[in-house]
């Protein structure tokens, strides 16, 4: 059972999206340009294509989405957050995964991100593979 202020994702395959959830990531893609939304939205569809079973949120305050298997620290897996000219898929595990295409950027101890800076490359084979890499370097909470 999600915590208070989380929203589960819709399993794929079944429902209607969570209409709360569906609110707050309008709300929060609203303030970014059109090319951005799409590349946000486009990278939100892979994630839960490879996760359906996320627990998903909005953060407001730190202007991202988070997605887990619960939103506990050791929970979160990935975020979305937009920057001006590309959107950073946030890895909690990035500087431990396989990267045979040298996507993953950055310096922390942990947590790394690659760079989408179009909706193709949301949905790519190369993202995909660091997507599901993620998902399998921590598959329990």
């Amino acid at each position: 059972m999600p915590h208070v202020g989380e929203h589960r994702a819709t399993p794929s395959g079944g429902g209607e999206p969570d209409p709360a959830l569906e609110a707050d990531v309008d709300r929060l893609l609203a303030e970014h340009t059109d090319e951005l939304q799409a590349i946000e939205r486009a990278l939100r569809a892979a994630i839960r294509a490879e996760f359906p079973d996320a627990v998903e949120q909005v953060d407001f305050s730190n202007k991202l989405i988070a997605f887990g298997r619960s939103m506990r620290m050791r929970g979160l897996l990935f975020a979305i957050i937009a920057h001006k000219d590309w959107v950073n898929l946030q890895l909690a595990d990035g500087a431990e995964l396989a990267d045979p295409d040298g996507l993953i950027e950055g310096t922390g101890k942990r947590i790394r991100h690659v760079k989408i800076r179009s909706v193709e490359a949301a949905s790519s084979d190369p993202v995909m593979a660091i997507i599901r890499a993620q998902l399998a370097f921590r598959p329990e909470g």
